[in-house]
């Protein structure tokens, strides 16, 4: 091969996306997270159960957050597969699996196949979407229809299709029916700010998108239906603290708008910088080089605008800024625009020719490679995790001979050896999270360790209980039978025969003294896993940072 031409064969870049793709899936059978996966996971296991894929419940009351979209198809993989950890997430991965095959053909369109082929890999190892097809929440679902929304859209331009336009609009429509109308913003951000960078003013204007409006409001009546049937033919429920809420208002403005002008019931605190530092290491390992290429895209773009693909910058920035803007702001909010970034980082490495630059990219690559494998390194000499086996050992092993030796034997172009060997260490990494580090911090949430447990152990089938907290979701989900959460623990709120409770230690003693019967069962230690702190990192203080949870049979006096 030679030496200056970046490209790399295609058999080894699909080997690579083969086992990229099983990274991802590494986490298939490793616990959900809570609160908020296993939140999710308990609202699609309701609505699998009452065969009511209308209305949305969490806690036995009706829910008014998230559209409906993400739980019917999890609902509808709990009535294939059984109601489990890997049913639940096993459609959210798929569907960032048709991001990245959308990814592949939007920068195949945009640029050629290696760089297609490129963006696939940075997008399939970024670090926050392996993170997200472990922690499965909406993200992964709007990964991919986002994506596939633009290149449809973009071909609807390009070839003049109106099955591309009718495509489009249905992805369209599936991304606002999982996370609501912001889920526009990218996708028109990418088409119509081509047109008004390149001042195709006829194309912005063109029928089709009138067209492509109508058929989005049209696709999204299923949404529209559920909302109005749980909410706004119900003005009597209380909902937000407030009766005659409209789900169809909220849908449209509370649930996205509300929150961007922190006017709705659900509020938080922005701040401008947070996604800037969140990209740092979200998109690890590329993240430096995203944003390079983004410099470079804009800086050479700018001197030949109309020769310029804008789609990719528009679309990602734009949901950028304007989620910069918003008072409310989690990380895993920007996984969308990741196939953006993806293909502009892809499109940067492939390009680069000035040997300056591609000294500075290996330097830079080396070093977040080596601070990676040192975090790992001193993260497993202080957590010591109880999960780390031969097997995997052997499999770290294997991929880390092959960091150090295999981009050498497969290239000797300096770029590809730097893209190999980052995804190697990407591979390694995740590898270790998914199998061996995550394995062992979900023994510590408790409620999804007890509920499996209370499954296998209670013959009785006594009524279960739980106390109210932050925590109940993952018992809801795990728990197979029926179960009680209290929030008022005075005595009149529990069942009168015996049952079985999942309480704190320091609540147990409280009900022992006041005389009711205890029989002591199990005991675990719980952490609010989401929130790590190198207090309970470390294995030495670990101890100080655990709550003790006991399981008991109680008596009434």
């Amino acid at each position: 091969m030679d030496k200056h031409n970046p490209a790399i064969t295609a058999k080894w870049l699909y080997l690579f996306i083969g086992i990229a793709i099983l990274v991802n899936f590494s986490g298939l059978f490793v616990p959900i997270t809570g609160p908020d996966g296993t939140l999710y996971a308990s609202i699609s296991k309701t609505m699998a159960q009452r065969n009511n894929f209308v209305e949305l419940f969490a806690y036995g009351k009706d829910w008014l957050d998230k559209p409906h979209f993400p739980f019917w198809i999890a609902a509808l993989s709990f009535k294939l597969f059984g109601i489990t950890t890997w049913a639940y997430k096993l459609p959210g991965i798929l569907f960032l699996l048709i991001g990245a095959l959308y990814t592949y053909l939007f920068g195949k369109a945009l640029y050629n196949k290696q760089i297609g082929l490129w963006a696939t890999l940075i997008l399939l190892t970024a670090q926050h979407i392996i993170l997200s097809n472990n922690d499965v929440r909406a993200e992964p679902y709007l990964t991919g229809l986002i994506i596939a929304s633009v290149y449809h859209f973009y071909k609807a331009h390009t070839a003049n299709s109106y099955w591309q336009l009718v495509w489009g609009c249905l992805f369209t429509a599936c991304a606002i029916m999982t996370k609501g109308m912001f889920a526009v913003i990218p996708v028109g951000g990418a088409i119509a700010g081509h047109f008004i960078i390149t001042r195709q003013w006829k194309q912005l204007l063109n029928i089709r998108w009138l067209i492509a409006v109508v058929l989005v409001l049209i696709f999204i009546l299923p949404e529209l239906y559920c909302l109005n049937q749980q909410f706004d033919q119900h003005p009597e429920k209380l909902i937000f603290d407030k009766h005659q809420v409209s789900g169809i208002r909220f849908f449209f403005w509370d649930s996205q708008f509300g929150r961007f002008f922190n006017t709705g019931p659900i509020k938080g605190n922005g701040d401008p910088t947070f996604f800037l530092h969140t990209t740092l290491w979200a998109f690890l390992p590329w993240s430096l080089l995203l944003f390079t290429a983004i410099y470079q895209l804009i800086k050479k773009g700018s001197r030949r605008v109309q020769a310029t693909e804008w789609y990719c910058i528009c679309g990602s920035l734009l949901t950028f800024l304007l989620f910069s803007a918003s008072k409310f702001q989690l990380p895993h909010y920007l996984n969308i625009v990741y196939p953006f970034f993806a293909i502009i980082t892809a499109q940067y490495l492939y390009n680069v020719k000035a040997l300056k630059s591609i000294r500075a990219i290996r330097i830079t690559q080396t070093l977040i490679i080596i601070l990676l494998l040192v975090v790992i390194g001193v993260l497993h000499y202080f957590y010591q995790p109880e999960t780390f086996t031969l097997p995997i050992g052997i499999c770290l092993l294997l991929v880390l001979i092959g960091l150090i030796f295999l981009p050498g034997y497969i290239t000797s172009n300096t770029i590809s050896k730097i893209v190999l060997s980052t995804l190697l260490a990407s591979f390694f990494i995740n590898i270790y999270l998914n199998t061996v580090f995550y394995t062992s911090l979900l023994k510590y949430q408790a409620a999804s360790e007890a509920a499996r447990w209370i499954n296998e152990n209670n013959p009785q089938k006594l009524p279960v209980v739980q106390l109210d907290d932050a925590y109940v979701s993952a018992m809801n989900f795990y728990i197979s039978a029926p179960i009680l959460t209290i929030t008022d623990d005075r005595a009149g709120s529990y069942p009168v025969k015996p049952f079985m409770l999942y309480a704190t230690a320091d609540k147990i003693k409280s009900l022992a003294a006041q005389g009711w019967r205890i029989k002591p069962l199990k005991t675990f230690q719980r952490y609010w896993i989401s929130r790590l702190k190198p207090k309970f990192l470390n294995k030495t203080t670990r101890a100080n940072e655990l709550t003790e949870m006991q399981v008991v049979i109680v008596n009434r006096q």
